[in-house]
């Protein structure tokens, strides 16, 4: 039986991974595809290194038509990948800036059959290319091939999620609820947002995240008026409410989920707005069935914030895809329209201003089953939690 607390995946993960791929690519008559950034090289190799920090030299997989990816890369990461599945591995002395792989890389997809003569590349919608814009164009005119953008099938492919990867997640999801669930013991007026975040950010590290490289924080008398800035060096107050949200990693895959408190007391108007968004979340996670849509999901809960006076919704989506990355594609929006199917790992995350300068969002992550939903995080209280 696997262990899905196991760091990485078997050998099968992976192969099924290429297989999806290969099909994909047999039905939009490709050769090759080329892979540039973080993610789509571990999705497909396991090669997991902090060494991405780096922006100094650049990482290609080739996904050929047939058989195993192909790794052309610097030769300092020779000896982790060769500890990947992937055989084919060649190397190159980087930085090389006359010739950072470039070369290399046209020789191998120039060197595969030519059925089709495309080539298909992340290049369109939430994707880029880690590589520089120079050097891609150069291999346009190196290789005897069209390049042709695949973003979309990759977010595809992506979105379904094995039952490794759901465990993966659903352990980080675990850690999250426990690093929250701590914070009323210890988070108190006359303490900033750094220092509140600094113990929480402590406490899933030490609960076993690997990093927790997104944690903000928003406070304010009886709400908050932003979800992307902070921590900063407020001072929470009396009468303050505080957003935490946090996308911690173990093993590379995120949870993403926040949650609310209130310090020595809450306004019905602030109350009011927790259970709206809350209820939002119920009926965001009833409509997320397989068949349905990500409209779907945005109108459900949208309708319950529109019906407790939400005055509008600067987030411009109610939720997203979740994984390798903090946010993946499909989006919950009013126009998405991305089709639910079992393996989905979404976030449900309805925001609404319920007065002038004053917002209530509300997160937890879910994946899509063959008949409904499941929670990956524990659901906060129904009712806003108010820190004596």
């Amino acid at each position: 039986m696997t262990n899905y607390l196991q760091r990485g995946f078997e050998q099968s993960e992976f192969e099924h991974r290429t297989a999806r791929a290969q099909k994909m690519m047999h039905e939009m008559n490709l050769d090759a595809m080329i892979f540039t950034t973080e993610p789509n090289v571990r999705y497909f190799t396991g090669f997991h290194t902090q060494f991405w920090h780096s922006p100094t030299r650049p990482w290609f997989v080739i996904v050929p038509a047939e058989g195993k990816p192909i790794a052309v890369i610097p030769e300092i990461g020779a000896s982790g990948m060769a500890g990947t599945w992937i055989e084919n591995i060649i190397t190159w002395p980087s930085p090389r800036p006359e010739d950072d792989g470039i070369s290399l890389v046209a020789s191998a997809l120039n060197s595969m059959p030519c059925r089709h003569g495309r080539v298909g590349a992340t290049l369109g919608i939430e994707s880029h290319l880690r590589m520089p814009v120079n050097n891609y164009l150069k291999l346009t005119t190196m290789v005897k091939k069209d390049f042709v953008d695949v973003s979309l099938a990759m977010h595809e492919l992506r979105q379904i999620k094995s039952q490794a990867e759901i465990e993966k997640t659903r352990e980080i999801c675990r850690i999250t609820n426990l690093g929250f669930n701590k914070i009323p013991d210890y988070a108190r007026s006359g303490m900033t947002e750094r220092e509140i975040c600094k113990q929480f950010r402590i406490d899933m590290l030490l609960d076993g995240a690997d990093e927790c490289p997104y944690i903000i924080a928003g406070s304010g008398p009886d709400g908050y008026d932003s979800i992307i800035m902070g921590p900063t060096d407020r001072i929470i107050e009396e009468g303050d409410v505080l957003i935490i949200d946090t996308g911690a990693v173990r093993d590379g895959y995120f949870s993403d989920f926040d949650r609310n408190w209130a310090f020595g007391s809450a306004s019905e108007q602030t109350k009011a707005a927790y259970r709206a968004t809350y209820e939002a979340t119920t009926k965001g996670f009833e409509a997320a069935r397989p068949g349905a849509t990500t409209t779907d999901i945005y109108n459900a809960m949208w309708g319950v914030l529109e019906a407790n006076g939400a005055l509008g919704n600067d987030v411009g989506r109610l939720g997203h895809g979740l994984g390798m990355e903090l946010t993946e594609r499909p989006s919950n929006t009013a126009t998405d329209n991305t089709i639910l199917k079992p393996g989905m790992v979404m976030t449900l995350e309805p925001g609404m201003v319920y007065a002038p300068g004053k917002s209530m969002v509300h997160e937890e992550n879910i994946v899509i089953t063959e008949d409904g939903a499941e929670w990956l995080s524990k659901r906060a209280e129904p009712e806003l939690i108010v820190i004596k």
